[in-house]
């Protein structure tokens, strides 16, 4: 049985980009039912579009706060019966009800190895910090920003001579090998979020995760 998925964009859809050309590779069970934007000038809709799938806008200006938002986003990406929900650059801090309705059924990557550096900027912090190391990581959502158990993170040195630009160039290609990496296991059955964490195989992850070093 294929996996359903609904991807939530707010952006240029690079993550997006990245999960369809997965999609389309022999034997991954995961199938992209939808692509939801909260703005209408995000390019990922038109990545959707060219590879034939649904797209839907809900501008969140047109809510009278975020709980509306949210319950008219669920009854939106209901209507396409997912077994997962990803965020590609979702720009939206989501309600603790929407994140309780899709408990162990949605994905987040965040650009920084966490629980390091969670929020935004965070190439520029991890420079300003001195990291020796720095990255991306691919996690269950749960209430707590860019927190929730993670499932695979990509682990990279920072060089002498790197910028927050080019830092964020390097993460992005790594965010393009773990986030379809992620949502491949969840869709072969492997990934599974359970009492003590997040499951693969059967066999609970470190709490770091799946590490990948580049």
């Amino acid at each position: 049985m294929p996996c359903n998925v609904v991807v939530l964009i707010s952006g240029s859809g690079s993550n997006l980009q990245a999960l369809i050309d997965s999609v389309a590779q022999d034997g991954n069970p995961a199938r992209i039912g939808a692509v939801i934007s909260n703005r209408a000038d995000a390019y990922g809709l038109q990545r959707a579009k060219q590879a034939g799938i649904a797209t839907e806008l809900l501008d969140h200006k047109q809510f009278d706060g975020r709980e509306a938002f949210d319950a008219a986003l669920i009854q939106a990406i209901e209507a396409h019966q997912p077994d997962l929900v990803v965020l590609a650059g979702f720009m939206r801090i989501l309600t603790p009800g929407f994140v309780q309705h899709y408990a162990g059924r949605l994905l987040n990557i965040h650009p920084s190895l966490l629980p390091r550096h969670k929020g935004l900027h965070t190439h520029q912090r991890a420079l300003e910090a001195g990291d020796s190391e720095h990255g991306c990581s691919v996690h269950f959502v749960t209430e707590e920003l860019d927190g929730g158990p993670l499932v695979v993170q990509a682990v990279l040195p920072v060089m002498a001579d790197d910028t927050a630009e080019s830092l964020a160039s390097r993460v992005h290609q790594q965010e393009h090998q773990i986030y379809p990496l992620a949502v491949r296991w969840f869709a072969e059955g492997r990934l599974r979020l359970g009492a003590q964490g997040a499951m693969l195989d059967g066999e609970p992850l470190p709490a770091s995760g799946h590490l990948i070093r580049t």
